[in-house]
């Protein structure tokens, strides 16, 4: 193949970076809600989670693009900044999982607590 696209393994660390620094920066949000929840503040939770979600989705854009051209016959030099890029935003993304999954459940607690509260004239 004469006009095979190579993407160098500089232009891969140069998109590993981005990515790392966008789940990076999602992980920052995500540690906001997960303190938010912590103090029941639900506005909070919902607000530090659509910031990291746009991170995530920033984030996850580019390796999309990676893997698609990749698909298209595009050759890539994968490097391992590549690998921990995809690697830190895998485990973003399940921590945005967990503490979604948080956030109903403290609700749930804090109806609860509610409802004791004016059965027992305190609320």
């Amino acid at each position: 193949m004469e006009n095979e696209q190579v993407v160098t393994s500089d232009a891969m660390n140069s998109i590993a970076m981005e990515i790392i620094m966008l789940a990076g920066d999602a992980r920052l949000c995500a540690s906001k809600a997960l303190k938010a929840v912590a103090g029941g503040n639900f506005d909070d939770i919902d607000r530090s989670l659509e910031d990291a979600k746009k991170k995530l989705a920033a984030a996850h854009g580019l390796q999309t693009a990676i893997v698609q051209s990749e698909g298209e016959g595009k050759k890539h030099e994968h490097t391992f900044l590549f690998i921990h890029a995809q690697d830190t935003l895998t485990a973003v993304l399940s921590e945005m999982n967990m503490i979604k999954q948080l956030k109903p459940v403290l609700r749930r607690y804090e109806d609860r607590i509610a409802a004791l509260e004016r059965r027992l004239g305190n609320g």
